[in-house]
């Protein structure tokens, strides 16, 4: 994987607050960082929303206001991440250059009053965005305080139709195609008349319906997105100090977004992980896991962790989460006592290095006046402030103890970016009114996500190109069981790696979709699934919706299938052909063909999974094929609202993370001897101990595994 080599962060933990003293009706800097620095926050990010504030009038720069700031943040000890502001054009910018506006169809603007409303690849607006940058970067870049830059905010979010971005779209088309022959036989534009006889014939994207164009359209957008975060780290580094590192905050649905090209020109990942609060984190929630830009259920809260950490298979930064109440006016959902600490240990322990809240202090005006921050409306510190403070104080407490941690991995699951953009064009799974569920690709993998953190495992998300970066060897050492759900795009080395993993002794498990289609879209012209159904010891040829979930019950005792087990949304009719069928479905059709099987294939195995399942059956699986979770810390029975995240440190230790997902006190004991670095505790095997409601506690421990691995 050909990343950045990133300027080593901060050994301790980072802990903050989006800052904006600009938003402020009255100037309190002094008294914000003075309640900061008593709540052990040690870092603040800043100046990225306001470029009317720092040039209120063409060519008039108003650069001196931040600078009380960042002094009186140095002199308390915190640290700053400085924003570029290109994702808010001011007024002035928009009235002389009507045309930046985004087209969301082609001659469609979007209206102005509201942000990221911008073509962001145009030349005007590059001029002018570069000439504020520089300014910026000029003024502050050498100041003691900043340890970074985030460069934007959430790219991404508009599929910009503009004239200029289509006619390079068209460009890049000739460049990769090279004759309209070509890319007629490639996209298939013989169907339905669409062949070309020159580029000029080219239809705009706005009515098409060829996947193979969407597919390209999609792949290009997201080229844009990565090539003007690209551009600005580019100017950054002209003038950034070699200790400074280049970030910039992610929203992981953006539709222009391909977060691991984009993990490659930064020095580091950040992303912006919301999530539901109160009982939407208690354990064995049904509640249902949007994929807008919140989750809701304790599996939606890791996979949005294991997400971030996916895009550089690194540690990284949470730019922005919850601090109170996020969204509209009418989404009221402050955390309980203890769910704070909770989430920012969950991101810790995946791998995050700095947990900022969105933000300090909850406006008093504009879109986000019902955001709460760490203060609130009042301005006076209250029962979240006190919550933030004495997480400040434990992480303080921790200091470098997590320096160098590597989250564990039971289950490795592939993530395809082609695959989510194809899905959202033709999309397998239906909504409950019977349109088409643009969110397909997310609903399956996270169907099997869940399971693995149902069973009490832990998942590792892994790019497809950063698993052909491995190689099959080392995928198989890294991770001995890979799920391949919904990996729709596959172009022929990702299934002869897939291959190569079975072979090599590897655990492939296949969900519905894998392999499919190919790197254009095309349905293969093959046995599903292409490349693989030998292995598998299953095929099929048809598939079918689901209006409702259908049992599925257990063939002999080798996997147990609890309550609730069920096939849901889709089912590949798969025929056997050797394999060993683990479960069935209870249906007067459906019951001729196999739920799940699984097959010894070289030196490894291939269990298929012809179904979106239900937790249960997920769990089910997940249980079978990784039966010795990493995170061993506990011995006995462990109450199912307990889980554990785990995961390694440089010394050959462990550490451990050990969660209350409910309102009862909880009781565990441990298998291991154990520190606990918080409390400066040392325990031993044997011990009782007991987690609060919304409770979460931190050990370091050698364990049999770190001892095996030295």
């Amino acid at each position: 994987m050909q990343y950045q080599n990133a300027p080593s962060l901060p050994s301790e933990l980072l802990y903050g607050v989006a800052y904006y003293p600009e938003y402020h009706v009255a100037d309190r800097h002094i008294q914000d960082l003075d309640l900061m620095a008593a709540a052990h926050l040690n870092v603040i990010r800043v100046g990225e929303s306001v470029w009317s504030t720092w040039e209120p009038r063409n060519g008039e720069f108003h650069l001196d206001w931040l600078e009380p700031v960042l002094d009186a943040a140095h002199e308390r000890g915190i640290k700053v991440i400085i924003g570029t502001p290109t994702y808010a054009a001011p007024p002035w910018l928009q009235t002389a250059y009507p045309e930046i506006a985004v087209e969301r169809k082609t001659g469609q603007r979007a209206a102005w009053g509201a942000r990221q409303e911008i073509d962001y690849s145009h030349p005007a607006f590059r001029f002018h965005a570069e000439r504020v940058i520089r300014a910026i970067l000029n003024r502050y870049a050498q100041h003691p305080a900043i340890i970074g830059y985030q460069v934007d905010n959430e790219p991404g979010l508009e599929l910009i139709h503009n004239h200029g971005t289509f006619t390079e779209f068209v460009r890049r088309l000739k460049a990769t195609y090279g004759t309209t022959d070509n890319l007629n036989a490639q996209w298939g534009l013989t169907y339905w008349s669409h062949r070309i006889d020159d580029w000029s014939e080219l239809w705009r994207p706005d009515g098409n319906s060829v996947p193979q164009y969407d597919l390209a359209w999609r792949r290009y957008q997201a080229d844009v997105t990565n090539e003007f975060i690209e551009w600005q780290a580019g100017l950054v580094a002209e003038y950034r100090r070699p200790e400074q590192f280049v970030t910039t905050c992610l929203q992981y649905p953006r539709p222009g977004l391909d977060d691991e090209k984009l993990g490659r020109v930064l020095d580091v990942i950040s992303g912006n992980p919301y999530y539901g609060m109160q009982d939407h984190l208690e354990r064995g929630t049904e509640l249902a896991q949007p994929n807008g830009w919140t989750t809701t259920g304790i599996a939606g809260l890791f996979r949005q962790a294991d997400r971030i950490y996916s895009s550089r298979q690194a540690r990284y930064l949470v730019t922005e989460t919850n601090a109170q109440a996020i969204g509209d006016s009418h989404m009221n959902c402050p955390p309980y006592p203890g769910q704070l600490r909770q989430a920012a240990y969950a991101f810790i322990s995946r791998g995050a290095a700095m947990i900022e809240y969105w933000h300090w202090h909850t406006l008093p005006y504009g879109a986000e006046t019902y955001w709460g921050g760490v203060l609130p409306h009042s301005l006076e510190p209250g029962r979240v402030y006190d919550e933030v403070a004495a997480i400040g104080a434990e992480l303080a407490t921790l200091g470098g103890t997590l320096d160098g941690f590597e989250p564990d991995a039971d289950v490795a699951i592939l993530w395809s970016v082609p695959s989510r953009f194809a899905m959202q064009h033709l999309a397998p799974l239906a909504t409950p009114d019977g349109d088409p569920d643009r969110e397909s690709y997310e609903k399956i993998v996270d169907a099997f996500h869940r399971g693995v953190i149902d069973s009490g495992r832990q998942a590792r998300i892994i790019h497809a190109s950063q698993a052909l970066d491995l190689g099959a060897e080392k995928l198989v050492e890294k991770f001995p069981v890979l799920v391949a759900a919904a990996h729709y795009i596959a172009a022929d080395e990702d299934i002869e790696l897939l291959r190569r993993y079975v072979a090599l002794g590897g655990h492939l498990i296949l969900g519905p979709r894998t392999a499919y289609a190919d790197e254009e879209a095309r349905a293969r012209i093959a046995v599903a699934p292409e490349g693989l159904h030998e292995e598998a010891g299953t095929w099929y040829e048809e598939f079918s919706n689901l209006d409702q979930p259908i049992k599925v019950v257990a063939n002999g005792n080798e996997i147990a299938l609890s309550d609730g087990a069920a096939g849901s949304r889709w089912i590949d009719g798969l025929h056997l052909k050797g394999a060993q069928v683990l479960a069935s479905y209870d249906h007067p059709h459906f019951g001729v063909f196999p739920a799940v099987t699984t097959n010894a294939s070289g030196n490894g195995r291939v269990t298929t999974v012809g179904t979106v399942p239900t937790p249960e059956l997920a769990t089910a699986v997940m249980e079978w094929a990784a039966p010795q979770a990493a995170g061993e810390l506990l011995d006995g029975e462990v109450p199912t609202q307990v889980t554990v995240s785990s995961g390694s440190m440089p010394d050959g230790t462990r550490a451990f993370f050990v969660f209350n997902w409910s309102w009862d006190e909880q009781k565990v004991a441990l298998a291991t001897d154990a520190h606990e670095p918080a409390a400066d505790t040392a325990h031993v095997q044997g011990s009782a101990l007991s987690l609060t409601a919304w409770g979460c506690r931190v050990f370091i421990a050698q364990t049999e595994r770190t001892r095996e691995e030295a």
